[in-house]
């Protein structure tokens, strides 16, 4: 029961994250990217900030607020304006989720460096063998893929090295506090930031069409509020680079979703990839052996 209460969130959290990608896709061709989040950020503050309200809970002050506000840009305002952006330059959603699925990686390097936390060989091989396991799921869009602008590609990268870089400084800084206000304030930050530099950047096209609300509605309630408070638990409870690996079962669950709402091909080579992606997975957050530790007997 212990164990499947941990294994849940975790579950929970990838199912609600692998949706981002459809959300994206559904409602970037009636608004202009940073708009669209924009208005993201500003619902999803509100949320949070009355539930906070109703809940009596303290706001952060002083440097918990400064590195909450630091992540909170790294994880959301840059993330999520780096991906949305180059998918509205034309990279695929395929392409951009293997650029994004380095975060595992990535991670696992910089963690000794920023956190002082050692990645065990058998973590490091979970780590190969699960971008092996998405290049797998991803490949025949990948290579249907002609065109690519480097642009695009470069905003994904800047995606990719945000959300690395927020996950370390998340864990490193940010001290344990209220989700719902801590993540509130975040969203706060990130909305006044983007209202003060995307009204120079965009037109600021919105087309208010049925789809487009359901996407914003889903991607303020699933992913900025729901997804978003599992993300930071899992990161306070466990190791950076587990957390991270998390992020390579979502192109196989995106792929699925996407084969289901779409009707996009899934054949055999990623069938056998999302295989590898969850083998790679639970070799990551397999836990460590402990040696038994010998109790001296008095003579």
């Amino acid at each position: 029961m212990t164990q499947f209460a941990h294994v849940l969130p975790a579950v929970t959290f990838v199912c609600l994250w692998s949706t981002g990608f459809i959300g994206g896709r559904l409602g970037t061709p009636h608004a202009d990217p940073l708009t669209f989040l924009l208005i993201r950020f500003a619902i999803a503050s509100l949320l949070l900030a009355g539930l906070a309200a109703l809940a009596g809970v303290k706001w952060p002050r002083g440097k918990a607020a400064l590195h909450l506000a630091v992540s909170g840009l790294l994880v959301h305002g840059a993330y999520l304006g780096g991906v949305f952006v180059a998918l509205s330059l034309g990279v695929s959603a395929g392409l951009v989720a293997l650029i994004v699925g380095l975060q595992p990686l990535l991670t696992g390097a910089a963690s000794g460096w920023l956190l002082g936390v050692a990645v065990r060989p058998l973590q490091w091989a979970g780590l190969g063998l699960g971008l092996v396991g998405v290049l797998l799921v991803l490949w025949e869009k990948l290579a249907a893929q002609a065109g690519v602008p480097p642009l695009g590609v470069a905003l994904a990268v800047f995606a990719l090295l945000a959300i690395t870089f927020g996950t370390l400084y998340q864990k490193r800084f940010v001290v344990p506090s209220d989700l719902r206000s801590a993540t509130a304030w975040q969203y706060l930050v990130c909305t006044l930031v983007y209202g003060a530099i995307v009204p120079w950047i965009e037109p600021m096209r919105v087309d208010w069409t049925p789809e487009f609300i359901f996407a914003l509605a889903w991607l303020v309630l699933v992913l900025s509020v729901g997804a978003i408070l599992l993300f930071f638990t899992l990161i306070q409870r466990g190791s950076a680079a587990g957390v991270a690996s998390l992020m390579y079962l979502v192109p196989p669950l995106t792929a699925l979703v996407a084969w289901g709402l779409f009707g996009e091909h899934l054949g055999p080579l990623a069938l056998l990839g999302m295989a590898v992606t969850a083998a790679a997975v639970a070799l990551v957050n397999r836990p460590a052996k402990v040696p038994p530790v010998s109790v001296a007997r008095e003579a």
